[in-house]
Protein backbone atom coordinates (compact mmCIF):
# COMPACT_ATOMS: atom_id res chain seq x y z
CA UNK A 1 0.00 0.00 0.00
CA UNK A 2 1.41 3.09 -1.08
CA UNK A 3 1.22 5.76 1.49
CA UNK A 4 1.14 10.04 0.62
CA UNK A 5 0.60 12.18 2.99
CA UNK A 6 -0.33 15.26 1.58
CA UNK A 7 -1.59 18.90 3.03
CA UNK A 8 -4.90 20.96 3.06
CA UNK A 9 -5.38 24.99 3.42
CA UNK A 10 -9.23 24.21 4.55
CA UNK A 11 -12.07 27.14 3.78
CA UNK A 12 -10.95 29.51 6.57
CA UNK A 13 -6.99 29.71 5.29
CA UNK A 14 -6.55 33.58 4.76
CA UNK A 15 -2.96 34.07 3.36
CA UNK A 16 -1.39 36.59 1.03
CA UNK A 17 0.89 35.95 -2.18
CA UNK A 18 3.75 36.06 -0.14
CA UNK A 19 2.64 33.64 2.87
CA UNK A 20 1.08 31.53 -0.25
CA UNK A 21 4.54 30.93 -2.09
CA UNK A 22 5.94 30.17 1.00
CA UNK A 23 3.99 27.80 1.99
CA UNK A 24 4.07 26.04 -1.56
CA UNK A 25 7.73 26.06 -1.61
CA UNK A 26 8.19 24.56 1.64
CA UNK A 27 5.30 21.62 0.72
CA UNK A 28 7.55 20.61 -1.78
CA UNK A 29 10.97 21.29 -0.25
CA UNK A 30 9.61 18.93 2.26
CA UNK A 31 8.85 15.78 0.57
CA UNK A 32 5.18 16.94 0.90
CA UNK A 33 2.71 14.31 -1.31
CA UNK A 34 0.11 16.74 -2.82
CA UNK A 35 -1.79 20.02 -1.73
CA UNK A 36 -5.36 20.87 -1.76
CA UNK A 37 -7.54 23.96 -1.75
CA UNK A 38 -10.92 24.19 -0.27
CA UNK A 39 -13.48 26.17 -1.80
CA UNK A 40 -16.15 28.67 -0.64
CA UNK A 41 -16.94 31.50 -2.57
CA UNK A 42 -18.23 33.61 0.33
CA UNK A 43 -15.01 32.54 2.55
CA UNK A 44 -10.99 33.96 2.67
CA UNK A 45 -9.56 30.97 0.81
CA UNK A 46 -8.45 31.39 -2.66
CA UNK A 47 -10.34 30.38 -5.38
CA UNK A 48 -8.54 26.62 -5.67
CA UNK A 49 -7.50 26.32 -9.29
CA UNK A 50 -6.31 29.88 -8.89
CA UNK A 51 -4.13 28.67 -5.99
CA UNK A 52 -3.57 25.56 -7.59
CA UNK A 53 -2.29 27.04 -10.94
CA UNK A 54 0.14 29.49 -8.69
CA UNK A 55 1.53 26.29 -6.95
CA UNK A 56 1.91 24.63 -10.45
CA UNK A 57 4.22 27.37 -11.66
CA UNK A 58 5.95 26.70 -8.36
CA UNK A 59 6.95 23.08 -8.46
CA UNK A 60 7.66 20.36 -10.26
CA UNK A 61 6.55 17.08 -7.66
CA UNK A 62 3.59 18.50 -5.81
CA UNK A 63 0.55 16.90 -6.68
CA UNK A 64 -2.64 19.42 -7.09
CA UNK A 65 -5.88 18.65 -5.81
CA UNK A 66 -9.40 20.24 -4.91
CA UNK A 67 -11.07 19.21 -1.53
CA UNK A 68 -13.47 19.85 -2.48
CA UNK A 69 -14.25 22.00 -5.64
CA UNK A 70 -18.47 22.54 -6.23
CA UNK A 71 -19.49 21.08 -9.24
CA UNK A 72 -23.29 22.04 -9.16
CA UNK A 73 -23.68 25.60 -10.66
CA UNK A 74 -20.57 24.98 -13.11
CA UNK A 75 -20.60 24.46 -17.27
CA UNK A 76 -18.88 20.94 -17.21
CA UNK A 77 -17.41 22.19 -20.85
CA UNK A 78 -15.44 24.91 -19.12
CA UNK A 79 -14.18 22.95 -16.27
CA UNK A 80 -13.32 19.89 -18.32
CA UNK A 81 -10.84 22.64 -20.32
CA UNK A 82 -9.54 24.26 -16.88
CA UNK A 83 -8.67 20.78 -15.21
CA UNK A 84 -7.25 19.16 -18.13
CA UNK A 85 -5.29 22.70 -18.67
CA UNK A 86 -4.01 22.80 -15.23
CA UNK A 87 -3.02 18.70 -15.87
CA UNK A 88 -0.84 19.32 -19.20
CA UNK A 89 1.07 22.52 -17.98
CA UNK A 90 2.16 20.96 -14.45
CA UNK A 91 2.96 17.55 -16.56
CA UNK A 92 0.22 15.50 -15.01
CA UNK A 93 0.09 16.84 -11.52
CA UNK A 94 -3.79 17.62 -11.17
CA UNK A 95 -5.93 15.84 -8.23
CA UNK A 96 -9.63 17.16 -9.38
CA UNK A 97 -12.31 15.95 -6.51
CA UNK A 98 -15.39 17.56 -6.39
CA UNK A 99 -18.67 17.96 -4.45
CA UNK A 100 -22.11 19.32 -4.34
CA UNK A 101 -21.14 22.46 -2.07
CA UNK A 102 -21.49 22.75 1.62
CA UNK A 103 -25.63 23.12 2.70
CA UNK A 104 -25.80 27.15 3.07
CA UNK A 105 -28.44 29.12 1.47
CA UNK A 106 -25.41 31.59 0.90
CA UNK A 107 -23.46 29.23 -1.09
CA UNK A 108 -26.42 28.03 -2.96
CA UNK A 109 -27.19 31.35 -4.27
CA UNK A 110 -23.53 32.25 -5.03
CA UNK A 111 -23.45 28.96 -7.28
CA UNK A 112 -27.24 29.54 -8.24
CA UNK A 113 -28.51 26.46 -8.05
CA UNK A 114 -31.16 24.98 -5.18
CA UNK A 115 -30.22 21.93 -2.70
CA UNK A 116 -32.71 20.24 -4.51
CA UNK A 117 -31.04 20.45 -7.74
CA UNK A 118 -27.43 19.83 -6.72
CA UNK A 119 -27.60 16.21 -7.24
CA UNK A 120 -28.95 15.88 -10.19
CA UNK A 121 -26.84 18.33 -12.03
CA UNK A 122 -24.13 16.51 -10.73
CA UNK A 123 -24.87 13.59 -11.66
CA UNK A 124 -25.12 14.98 -15.27
CA UNK A 125 -21.89 16.92 -15.47
CA UNK A 126 -19.19 14.74 -14.06
CA UNK A 127 -19.58 11.71 -16.82
CA UNK A 128 -19.67 14.32 -19.39
CA UNK A 129 -16.17 16.03 -17.69
CA UNK A 130 -14.50 12.41 -18.63
CA UNK A 131 -16.09 12.69 -21.91
CA UNK A 132 -14.72 16.07 -22.58
CA UNK A 133 -11.29 14.73 -21.32
CA UNK A 134 -11.16 11.02 -23.21
CA UNK A 135 -13.42 11.79 -26.31
CA UNK A 136 -12.93 13.86 -29.51
CA UNK A 137 -16.20 13.78 -30.33
CA UNK A 138 -19.20 14.58 -27.84
CA UNK A 139 -23.02 14.34 -28.16
CA UNK A 140 -25.16 14.66 -25.11
CA UNK A 141 -28.91 15.59 -24.82
CA UNK A 142 -30.13 16.17 -21.04
CA UNK A 143 -32.34 17.60 -18.98
CA UNK A 144 -29.52 20.57 -18.44
CA UNK A 145 -26.83 20.49 -21.03
CA UNK A 146 -26.88 19.87 -24.99
CA UNK A 147 -23.55 19.35 -26.98
CA UNK A 148 -23.24 18.02 -30.52
CA UNK A 149 -20.24 17.07 -31.74
CA UNK A 150 -18.33 18.82 -29.30
CA UNK A 151 -14.33 18.78 -29.05
CA UNK A 152 -12.64 20.04 -25.82
CA UNK A 153 -9.17 20.65 -26.19
CA UNK A 154 -6.29 20.76 -25.02
CA UNK A 155 -6.53 16.73 -23.55
CA UNK A 156 -5.10 16.11 -19.84
CA UNK A 157 -1.53 14.57 -19.60
CA UNK A 158 -3.27 11.55 -17.75
CA UNK A 159 -5.93 10.14 -19.43
CA UNK A 160 -7.96 10.48 -17.79
CA UNK A 161 -7.31 11.90 -14.30
CA UNK A 162 -8.56 10.49 -11.72
CA UNK A 163 -11.64 11.72 -10.35
CA UNK A 164 -11.65 11.65 -6.14
CA UNK A 165 -15.42 12.77 -4.46
CA UNK A 166 -16.19 13.50 -0.84
CA UNK A 167 -19.20 12.74 1.61
CA UNK A 168 -20.82 10.83 4.07
CA UNK A 169 -24.33 10.63 3.94
CA UNK A 170 -25.73 7.16 2.20
CA UNK A 171 -26.48 8.80 -1.18
CA UNK A 172 -23.09 10.42 -1.56
CA UNK A 173 -21.91 6.51 -1.12
CA UNK A 174 -23.71 5.12 -3.90
CA UNK A 175 -22.33 8.37 -5.74
CA UNK A 176 -19.08 7.33 -5.32
CA UNK A 177 -19.58 3.99 -5.75
CA UNK A 178 -20.74 4.71 -9.19
CA UNK A 179 -18.96 7.78 -10.37
CA UNK A 180 -15.42 8.36 -8.56
CA UNK A 181 -12.04 6.98 -8.81
CA UNK A 182 -11.38 7.60 -5.36
CA UNK A 183 -13.43 8.47 -2.15
CA UNK A 184 -11.86 11.43 -0.13
CA UNK A 185 -14.16 12.05 3.03
CA UNK A 186 -13.48 14.65 6.00
CA UNK A 187 -14.80 14.75 9.49
CA UNK A 188 -14.71 10.88 10.24
CA UNK A 189 -13.48 8.72 12.43
CA UNK A 190 -11.52 5.41 11.38
CA UNK A 191 -13.90 3.61 11.59
CA UNK A 192 -16.84 4.93 10.14
CA UNK A 193 -14.44 5.44 7.24
CA UNK A 194 -14.33 1.70 6.89
CA UNK A 195 -17.93 1.25 7.29
CA UNK A 196 -18.55 3.84 4.67
CA UNK A 197 -16.08 2.20 2.24
CA UNK A 198 -18.41 -1.12 2.36
CA UNK A 199 -20.95 0.89 0.64
CA UNK A 200 -19.16 2.82 -1.88
CA UNK A 201 -17.70 -1.15 -2.48
CA UNK A 202 -21.51 -2.25 -2.78
CA UNK A 203 -22.53 0.45 -4.96
CA UNK A 204 -19.63 -0.02 -7.46
CA UNK A 205 -20.30 -3.71 -7.73
CA UNK A 206 -23.77 -3.18 -8.65
CA UNK A 207 -22.29 -0.46 -11.50
CA UNK A 208 -20.23 -3.06 -12.53
CA UNK A 209 -17.10 -0.39 -11.10
CA UNK A 210 -13.63 -1.39 -9.15
CA UNK A 211 -11.98 1.03 -6.88
CA UNK A 212 -8.64 0.75 -6.62
CA UNK A 213 -7.56 -0.35 -3.50
CA UNK A 214 -4.73 2.61 -2.97
CA UNK A 215 -7.75 5.44 -4.00
CA UNK A 216 -8.96 5.64 -0.45
CA UNK A 217 -8.24 8.93 1.46
CA UNK A 218 -9.52 11.22 4.40
CA UNK A 219 -8.90 14.67 4.86
CA UNK A 220 -7.70 15.16 8.71
CA UNK A 221 -8.33 18.21 10.40
CA UNK A 222 -6.55 18.52 13.61
CA UNK A 223 -6.37 21.70 16.02
CA UNK A 224 -3.21 23.22 17.63
CA UNK A 225 -4.85 23.25 20.98
CA UNK A 226 -8.21 22.58 22.67
CA UNK A 227 -11.02 22.45 20.68
CA UNK A 228 -13.25 25.60 20.83
CA UNK A 229 -16.18 25.44 22.51
CA UNK A 230 -18.22 26.26 18.70
CA UNK A 231 -16.24 23.75 17.03
CA UNK A 232 -17.07 21.41 19.37
CA UNK A 233 -20.72 21.61 19.50
CA UNK A 234 -20.56 22.17 15.83
CA UNK A 235 -19.05 18.82 15.26
CA UNK A 236 -21.53 16.93 18.27
CA UNK A 237 -24.68 18.26 15.66
CA UNK A 238 -23.51 16.73 12.90
CA UNK A 239 -21.96 13.73 14.44
CA UNK A 240 -24.31 13.13 17.99
CA UNK A 241 -22.92 10.91 19.60
CA UNK A 242 -19.36 11.14 18.71
CA UNK A 243 -16.60 12.61 20.61
CA UNK A 244 -15.48 15.83 18.74
CA UNK A 245 -11.70 14.19 19.36
CA UNK A 246 -11.95 11.25 17.83
CA UNK A 247 -12.61 13.65 14.56
CA UNK A 248 -10.32 16.02 15.32
CA UNK A 249 -7.05 15.38 17.00
CA UNK A 250 -5.04 18.07 18.91
CA UNK A 251 -1.39 18.26 18.46
CA UNK A 252 0.80 17.00 15.92
CA UNK A 253 1.06 13.62 18.37
CA UNK A 254 -3.07 13.14 18.20
CA UNK A 255 -2.88 13.85 14.58
CA UNK A 256 -0.18 11.42 13.89
CA UNK A 257 -1.86 7.99 15.73
CA UNK A 258 -5.11 9.49 14.01
CA UNK A 259 -3.39 8.71 10.36
CA UNK A 260 -2.22 5.57 11.84
CA UNK A 261 -5.38 4.43 12.71
CA UNK A 262 -6.61 5.60 9.18
CA UNK A 263 -3.39 3.34 7.89
CA UNK A 264 -4.42 0.62 10.01
CA UNK A 265 -7.93 0.69 7.77
CA UNK A 266 -6.41 0.63 4.60
CA UNK A 267 -6.74 4.16 3.83
CA UNK A 268 -3.32 5.64 2.19
CA UNK A 269 -4.09 8.76 0.94
CA UNK A 270 -3.97 11.09 4.15
CA UNK A 271 -4.46 15.02 3.85
CA UNK A 272 -3.53 17.04 7.01
CA UNK A 273 -5.46 20.27 7.37
CA UNK A 274 -4.94 22.51 10.60
CA UNK A 275 -8.01 23.97 12.16
CA UNK A 276 -7.43 27.70 11.42
CA UNK A 277 -4.19 29.70 11.27
CA UNK A 278 -1.08 27.58 13.90
CA UNK A 279 0.32 30.04 16.62
CA UNK A 280 3.57 30.75 14.77
CA UNK A 281 4.79 30.68 11.39
CA UNK A 282 3.26 28.90 8.00
CA UNK A 283 7.08 27.56 7.78
CA UNK A 284 7.43 26.59 11.47
CA UNK A 285 4.24 24.68 11.35
CA UNK A 286 5.19 22.29 8.19
CA UNK A 287 8.53 21.87 9.80
CA UNK A 288 6.90 20.66 12.76
CA UNK A 289 4.20 18.73 10.53
CA UNK A 290 7.19 16.98 8.55
CA UNK A 291 8.60 15.77 11.59
CA UNK A 292 5.63 14.25 13.26
CA UNK A 293 4.22 12.17 10.04
CA UNK A 294 5.97 12.65 7.02
CA UNK A 295 7.66 9.24 7.75
CA UNK A 296 5.00 7.35 7.39
CA UNK A 297 5.33 7.91 3.34
CA UNK A 298 8.20 5.65 3.88
CA UNK A 299 6.52 2.93 6.20
CA UNK A 300 5.17 -0.66 5.21
CA UNK A 301 1.40 -1.05 5.95
CA UNK A 302 -0.49 -3.93 5.11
Amino acid sequence: MKIRIGFGLGVAADVDAAGFVTLVDDLERLGFDSLWLSERATGPAPDPLVGLAVAAGRTRKLKLGTSVQVLPGRNPVLLAKEWASLDRLSNGRALPAFGLGVVSETEQQAFGVKREERAPWFDEALPLIRRFWTEDHVDHAGPRFTYHDLTVLPKPVQQPPDVWLGGRAPSELRRVGRLADGWLPSFTTPVDAAEGREAVLAAAREAEREIDREHWGALVAYAHGELPDAVAAALASRLPGVDPRRVIPVGHNGLRERLEEFLAVGFSKLVPVPLGAPGGSWADELEALAGAVLDLQNSAHR
